[in-house]
């Protein structure tokens, strides 16, 4: 019978005491998300007018931000089988495995009716090159104080919403959605 090797018969206890545990080496970063696929609301109208929509990628989600000169605003955001533009009800085409509607409950549009937030490219609001679960941001326009966004994104996916204060009198909705369950 052949003699171990020591470093191989050492290397075998070890494993055998639970001291070296099988790699599970990995690029993703652990986020311990928790935040589910549920549809997440708030529901104070405001006339804060939407000034900008803007995007970040982070090491564990896909963020999209709505800039609002005032108060922070109501919204609803739900996973759904497609998206509708206000006012006209016409289905807004996004890529991806699955779709957010966001509502947000303010206008992009001032108490005179003029334009605060108008989209240079409404299909495509925020350049979404490379991220990892956005796929298209899309405008859905701003009917009767209300204002809809069309997110594909890859799949459906763990997210979460809330709301901001920042600097110089602007709110900021938040949306975040997980790279992965």
């Amino acid at each position: 019978m052949r003699k171990l090797p020591v470093w191989l018969a050492v290397l075998l206890l070890a494993a055998t005491l639970g001291l070296v545990a099988p790699s599970t080496a990995s690029a993703a970063p652990y986020c311990g998300i928790n935040w589910g696929s549920q549809a997440k609301s708030a529901s104070p109208m405001v006339r804060s007018p939407i000034i900008n929509v803007r995007s970040g990628q982070h090491p564990c989600f896909d963020r999209l931000v709505v800039d609002l000169k005032g108060k922070a605003p109501g919204y609803t955001v739900r996973y759904v089988k497609a998206v509708y533009a206000q006012g006209s009800g016409k289905k807004i085409p996004l890529r991806g495995g699955a779709f957010l509607d966001i509502t947000v409950k303010a206008p992009a549009y001032n108490s005179a009716g003029h334009a605060t937030y108008s989209p240079k490219h409404p299909k495509e609001l925020v350049n979404l090159a490379g991220y990892r679960s956005f796929r298209q941001a899309a405008w859905g326009g701003s009917f009767e104080g209300i204002t809809t966004i069309g997110l594909g994104v890859r799949a459906k996916l763990p997210f979460r919403v809330f709301t901001l204060k920042g600097a110089n009198n602007v709110s900021m909705l938040v949306i975040d959605v997980a790279h992965r369950w």
